[in-house]
C-alpha cells in the first residue's frame, strides 16, 4: 500500500512541530494533572496549530508557538468549564453528597505519579498564583529561554524576568513551610 504524500506544508509542519510532542505532553500534564485531559490538550494543539500553520514564520521559535496555543486553549477550557456545570456536579447534586459518584477514578500511574513524583513540590508549585508558575514551569522544568516564555506568554522579558524570580521566592517560602510542617527541617 503506499502512503499519500504530503505536500509541502505537512511536510514543513512535521518538521517543525511534531518534535515537540513530548514536551508538549509535559506542559499539558502539569496544567490538567491528568493523563487523559493532557493527552485531549495536545491532540487539540496539534490540531489548532496545523490548521493555523500558514501563520507561523518558519525559522521562528515552534515550541513557544504551540505552547502559547496550548496554553490558550487551556485557558479557554478552565473559563468554560467555570460558566457551566460538570458533569460530575450535576449527579452528585441529584444524587446527595453522601453518595456521591466520582466519575473518574485515578489510574494507578496517575496516583503514583501524584504522590511519589509530583507530591509537596508539585502541590507548592501548584499552590503558586498562574502568572508566576507559568513562568516558574516553563524556564525550571522546561528549560525555555526567556525569549521562548516572553513569546509563549505574550510579555515583556522584563515581565518573565521579575514573574520568576517571584515565583522562586514564593516557591521557596511555600516549600520551607512545607518542610517545617513536615519536621524535615527544625523550626
Amino acid at each position: 500500500m503506499s502512503w499519500p504524500r504530503l505536500g509541502p506544508q505537512a511536510r514543513d509542519f512535521e518538521d517543525a512541530a511534531l518534535v515537540h510532542l513530548d514536551v508538549l505532553y509535559r506542559g499539558a500534564l502539569r496544567l490538567t494533572r491528568n493523563r487523559a485531559d493532557a493527552e485531549d490538550l495536545v491532540q487539540e494543539t496539534v490540531a489548532r496549530a496545523f490548521r493555523r500553520f500558514d501563520q507561523f514564520h518558519l525559522g521562528t521559535n515552534c515550541r513557544a508557538w504551540l505552547f502559547k496555543i496550548m496554553r490558550n486553549l487551556f485557558l479557554n477550557r478552565v473559563r468554560t468549564d467555570r460558566e457551566s456545570p460538570h458533569e460530575g456536579e450535576f449527579f452528585e447534586g441529584s444524587i446527595g453528597s453522601a453518595e456521591a459518584v466520582r466519575l473518574e477514578a485515578p489510574s494507578p500511574e496517575e496516583e503514583f505519579l501524584e504522590t511519589v513524583v509530583h507530591g509537596d513540590v508539585d502541590r507548592a508549585l501548584h499552590g503558586l498564583p498562574a502568572s508566576y508558575r507559568d513562568v516558574v514551569v516553563f524556564r525550571d522544568i522546561e528549560g525555555f529561554t526567556y525569549r521562548e516564555i516572553a513569546e509563549a506568554l505574550e510579555c515583556p522579558i522584563g515581565t518573565v524576568m521579575s514573574r520568576l524570580s517571584r515565583g522562586r521566592k514564593l516557591l521557596r517560602v511555600a516549600l520551607d513551610a512545607l518542610a517545617r510542617e513536615r519536621r524535615y527541617r527544625e523550626p
